[in-house]
């Protein structure tokens, strides 16, 4: 319900009830809004709650865009009045400039002015984008090959046919990386997508996208040990391992496999090694896995409070540095569960570690050191002195006390950010690169073999890599080609993983 304020109407006792009902339908619809706003902030509160109180993370999401779709639909509707002033600028961000631009000319009907006959002319335009969709296309590539005879010899000559990536297979590059990319990046199961593409009227069966699967990943594996070998040439890294379930035939159910995930990440003391992630399948949790992992690795390694990795350090060569938000994390669950006011003012302490992280933050490492032992040094030497305080007035086996006992004896790790300023006070990166594997975990169900989780930890690899560089990882990225004829050294090559179709599959390196 729209006004025009250039023709309302004359009656008085007409505007006067027009106004009413307005008023009336304005105050209904706000108040809707502030109940639903009130609902939304509940939920949120929900997801930092205690334990037992918090809401799945996808359920919650759901929730706030349906809320948030009822706010919409309520603004919508709100009576408008229409008006010829200027409109306020948007706060939206530009839309980007790559997308291609189809223009649209809105033109007056005439040339000749309505009021006076007098002839217009130009004194400008004003000009606005929509963002549009253009629904996803399959099409037929169709390979002619002339064949063409000697009149002489009747020799017969044509153009080999070429190799495809599937033996037989009616599959582009392009199409196989659709795929990789739908599965593990947006975590839609391989029977979801035979079933969009018989929306798009091509049968192709789940068995035949597995198929694809697998042997698009064969080729991939030389991939993945280049960026591995990358990767454990460096000198520091983050490592952290996550379970996933996969299938164990003869026994009727699952059994729990583990993704070991290595993380290299120097952006934030401007280091000269682009972001990347590796992910390394293993049929369980043992030591001697990480071990293996990183048999040759020379540097700083952070990481958990998994005992497994302290076989690590017997090696002279590596140097474990431990996480700030593992032991901040069990201080929290002492406060929101007893509201200790000793955990809270752990919590205060170890937050003041982090303002200093934020403020040198993408500096230099020379920078971050001076800064630590300025500010952050202190703070450190106050915290434990105040915790060893504060050990033996609290009961030996509350979850205080155990919080308290998991920090000091991880002291020496926790505090080797203060003598380089490469290392950081978390192993926040690689737990984001662990986050979409857990997606993925809820979608998949389950991985379907030992190859099924060597798969992930394959293609994940190559997305998460990507993605950690703002890279996209879809068949309209060009970088595979390069990285499959000149390796993993350079860090262009290092900002792709799947390609539209160029890679070189002719000669796969061994």
């Amino acid at each position: 319900m729209r006004f025009d304020l250039e023709n309302l109407p004359s009656d008085t006792a007409l505007l006067h009830r027009l106004v009413r009902e307005m008023a009336d339908v304005v105050e209904s619809r706000d108040g809707e809004i502030e109940r639903l706003q009130i609902i939304i902030k509940k939920l949120q509160r929900a997801q930092f709650g205690r334990r037992s109180e918090r809401l799945d993370a996808d359920q919650l999401a759901l929730a706030l865009e349906d809320l948030d779709g009822d706010i919409a639909r309520i603004r919508e509707c709100r009576p408008a009045i229409a008006t010829e002033a200027a409109e306020a600028p948007s706060r939206r961000k530009p839309l980007p400039d790559h997308l291609p631009r189809e223009d649209v000319l809105l033109d007056v009907d005439s040339a000749i002015c309505g009021c006076c006959g007098g002839a217009l002319h130009a004194i400008g335009e004003s000009v606005s984008e929509m963002l549009d969709w253009a629904p996803a296309q399959l099409r037929v590539v169709r390979i002619s090959r002339p064949k063409y005879a000697c009149r002489v010899c009747n020799k017969v000559v044509q153009a080999p046919a070429p190799e495809r990536l599937i033996a037989g297979g009616l599959a582009t590059p392009a199409l196989l990386a659709q795929v990789l990319v739908s599965k593990y990046c947006d975590h839609t199961p391989l029977y979801r997508q035979s079933q969009i593409f018989a929306r798009h009227g091509v049968d192709l069966s789940r068995s035949t996208l597995v198929g694809w699967v697998g042997g698009a990943c064969w080729w991939l594996e030389a991939l993945h040990e280049r960026l591995c070998k990358n990767v454990f040439a460096s000198d520091h890294l983050f490592a952290d391992d996550t379970p996933i379930p996969v299938l164990d035939p003869g026994r009727g159910r699952t059994k729990t496999g583990r993704l070991w995930v290595y993380a290299r990440e120097q952006r934030p003391w401007s280091g000269p090694e682009p972001p990347a992630a590796v992910y390394l399948y293993a049929p369980d949790r043992k030591a001697e896995r990480p071990a293996s992992h990183l048999d040759g690795f020379k540097g700083v390694l952070h990481v958990d409070g998994y005992a497994g990795f302290e076989r690590l350090a017997i090696n002279s060569d590596v140097v474990l540095a431990a996480c700030w938000a593992h032991a901040r994390r069990k201080f929290y669950e002492v406060a929101e569960a007893t509201g200790s006011p000793v955990a809270t003012e752990a919590l205060r302490r170890i937050g003041e570690l982090y303002v200093v992280e934020a403020r040198v933050r993408g500096q230099s490492s020379a920078h971050r050191h001076a800064e630590r032992r300025s500010f952050s040094r202190p703070i450190v030497q106050a915290l434990h002195a105040w915790l060893e305080a504060q050990l033996p007035r609290v009961a030996g086996r509350s979850t205080l006390a155990e919080a308290i006992r998991y920090a000091l004896s991880r002291w020496e790790g926790l505090t080797r950010f203060l003598h380089d300023g490469r290392i950081e006070l978390d192993t926040n990166p690689v737990e984001r690169a662990i986050r979409p594997v857990a997606l993925g975990r809820k979608n998949h169900l389950f991985a379907g073999s030992d190859g099924g989780g060597d798969r992930w930890a394959i293609v994940c690899s190559l997305i998460e890599t990507c993605k950690s560089t703002a890279s996209n990882p879809t068949p309209t990225c060009a970088m595979c080609s390069r990285a499959w004829s000149t390796g993993i050294p350079s860090t262009a090559s290092m900002n792709c993983c799947l390609g539209p179709g160029k890679m070189k599959i002719m000669s796969r390196p061994d």
